[in-house]
């Protein structure tokens, strides 16, 4: 049976070296375990669907240059003329579309006059048939009719009265819990009721930042805006997207040639730049976390060979005396092991510290408890795999030779 006190007397004589390498692992436990809990929320992000069709979508936009007091006209002859391309299933000007540019937030309040908002919610405002070309479920109530969608002109003299609005089932449940939502009124303008049209499935926001259902906290409203107010997003198959871009370019600018063209795109292109950020975070992360693993393992190796050095005397000694082989490799994987979790220990500690920090600067969620066990026993394995070149060494010392201190 491995005796622990040559251990740690051998360790209290090599104070230093032991200190510096438990707060080796412990840096890299505390790094490591908080990184990639920040590589797990990035990733959820990725993850997030939009509740659109996405690989059947492209998005067009187009600018007046100075005043047009035509751009309602204007719009009119490109819905009909984009409707018009082969391959275009539907088509409408969206105003808030997810990943875009922008974003119009407001608070859901359920009675008037309410202090505090409910929620805030992402304000999307399109023309009927919206959930068709998005390629979202309707999954009650009803979409808009032709007859309630105003012009954006028209909202501002009515003082905001809408004839109702579209709300994702995220707010539904959240407004009204167990309880059908069609019909029920809620407070977004002022004391103006807006009533519950219809409830769609799933809609992310304009720009989701959380990975949770508050990023589908999403508000569709009858608004008619022009094409200086929002974007044209065109719904086809997959393999038409690139055709149909050409084709809708051509087509607005036969319309009027004299606007500025803005982006033309897929709308998983839209996406892929949203989250450009997000992936790039991840790969560094990545990283940064191998190459602490990696020096880590190399400090460990490296300590772990000066030692074998510095102690063949008493290996020699221990190998006279009777000691096996094995005796002696598991003598350093003790030592090695007794390192690292005096490291692991103090890690998880300042894991949970940077945590905190990091949760009060960024309002980052709390790490969980189950990254620290995984972080220790991915740490244990790592340190003895990493001691084991040098112990193997130290146990194939001959007796003779390790006596007359040749290593």
């Amino acid at each position: 049976m491995l005796q622990l006190r040559p251990i740690l007397s051998t360790l209290r004589r090599h104070r230093t070296a032991a200190l510096l390498i438990v707060f080796e692992i412990a840096l890299t436990c505390a790094i490591v375990c908080n990184a990639v809990h920040l590589i797990a929320n990035r990733v959820e992000r990725l993850r997030f669907g939009s509740g659109m069709a996405d690989n059947e979508l492209v998005v067009l936009g187009t600018h007046s240059i100075g005043d047009n007091p035509g751009a309602d006209a204007d719009t009119r002859e490109d819905l009909a003329a984009l409707r018009a391309i082969p391959g275009v299933r539907a088509a409408a000007l969206v105003a808030g579309i997810p990943y875009g540019e922008g974003q119009n937030i407001s608070g859901v309040n359920l009675r008037p006059g309410q202090p505090t908002a409910t929620l805030h919610a992402t304000l999307m405002s399109a023309a009927a048939g919206l959930p068709d070309v998005l390629g979202v479920k309707l999954v009650a109530g009803r979409d808009f009719r032709a007859d309630e969608v105003l012009g954006a002109e028209e909202v501002q003299k009515s003082n905001f009265r809408l004839a109702g609005c579209l709300v994702t089932q995220a707010m539904a449940n959240r407004l009204f819990p167990g309880q059908d939502a069609v019909g029920k009124s809620i407070y977004v303008f002022g004391d103006e009721p807006l009533r519950v049209l219809g409830v769609v499935e799933r809609l992310v926001a304009t720009r989701p930042d959380r990975g949770d259902e508050s990023d589908l906290y999403t508000l569709i409203l009858p608004v008619r805006e022009t094409f200086d107010g929002g974007e044209y997003v065109l719904r086809t198959t997959p393999d038409q997207r690139q055709r149909v871009l050409r084709d809708a370019m051509a087509a607005l600018e036969r319309v009027d040639p004299h606007r500025v063209a803005q982006a033309h795109r897929t709308f998983e292109d839209m996406r892929s730049g949203f989250y450009a950020a997000d992936r790039a975070m991840v790969a560094l992360l990545v990283g940064v976390c191998v190459a602490l693993l990696v020096v880590t393992a190399f400090g460990i190796v490296g300590l772990a060979s000066f030692w074998v050095q510095q102690r063949t005397r008493m290996i020699g000694t221990r190998r006279a005396l009777g000691a096996t082989r094995g005796q002696i490799l598991r003598y350093f994987q003790a030592e090695n092991l007794l390192l690292t979790s005096a490291g692991i220990a103090l890690g998880m500690l300042l894991a949970f510290a940077i945590n905190r920090w990091l949760m009060t600067q960024y309002e980052l969620p709390r790490l969980p408890a189950a990254y620290l066990p995984l972080g220790a026993l991915a740490l244990w394995a790592l340190g003895q795999l990493a001691v084991l070149a040098p112990a193997r060494r130290a146990a194939a010392l001959p007796p003779a030779h390790a006596m007359r201190g040749l290593a």
